[in-house]
């Protein structure tokens, strides 16, 4: 014959067994969601490719003329180029609207680039468009005007992926908000490491108007979503059209 208190303790270690084990199911449960939350975070991160670095002191200009209004105008006299051909005056600072490079068939809306919170430069949001730097020059205005691109999308083709197939002396055409089309002609084409990248040519006062494109390049690492590389074309404004 049971005694009432042992029959008491029993049900009373029942209940908090069960209470155990739906506290465990529940902690279970939400670990498997943080997991699965985290998981997915780091898959989203890991589609952005690190961008380069940004200009020397952090500001976003690096000294350049900033491409606003005002800080370069038709009255400026024209320079001797890269290969001391003649160049046109750089132009007064209007938006950039649209790239073109005829010899790799592309064509892109640019989206804003700004800084990051690491003091780099921003990627594009959308793998099929193109950014302009924004604190640099507008392209055709006096200084180096920056506009990068994504070379690869979660596995596919992005806007810049023959970005390093350009050679000396192919053209890149940027539609401004005044109407008037930059000819840039391509004055060479280089790939660094990630840990080499040339801030200072690409970001350094020029006496002309020149343009930077700029993408990633080298080997793809799997395991860490990243190219070890990054290729910069460099070009000058050698042409406009109204």
């Amino acid at each position: 014959m049971r005694m009432p208190g042992r029959a008491g303790k029993t049900g009373r270690s029942a209940t908090a067994r069960g209470a155990r084990r739906w506290r465990f199911g529940l902690a279970a449960a939400a670990f498997a969601l943080l997991a699965v939350g985290t998981a997915l975070l780091v898959a989203g991160l890991g589609r952005q490719e690190p961008a380069p670095p940004g200009p020397p002191g952090g500001d976003g200009t690096s000294g350049t003329a900033s491409g606003r209004p005002g800080t370069a105008g038709k009255e400026s006299p024209a320079r001797g180029g890269p290969d001391g051909r003649d160049l046109p005056a750089p132009l007064a600072a209007s938006d950039p609207v649209r790239v073109a490079i005829p010899s790799l068939d592309v064509s892109s809306s640019l989206e804003r680039l700004g800084l990051d919170a690491r003091k780099q430069m921003e990627t594009p949001r959308d793998p099929a468009k193109a950014g302009w730097y924004r604190p640099g020059p507008a392209p055709g205005a006096k200084g180096p005007a920056v506009i990068a691109g994504h070379v690869t999308w979660n596995g596919t083709r992005a806007v810049f992926f023959d970005l390093a197939k350009l050679k000396k002396g192919d053209t890149v055409v940027v539609d401004r908000k005044d109407g008037v089309s930059a000819t840039f002609t391509v004055d060479r084409v280089a790939q660094y490491p990630k840990d080499k990248f040339p801030t200072v040519d690409v970001y350094r006062n020029l006496d002309h108007a020149g343009l930077r494109l700029i993408t990633c390049g080298g080997d793809y690492s799997a395991a860490d979503r990243r190219y070890s590389d990054n290729v910069v074309v460099y070009a000058t404004l050698t042409k406009t059209r109204t």
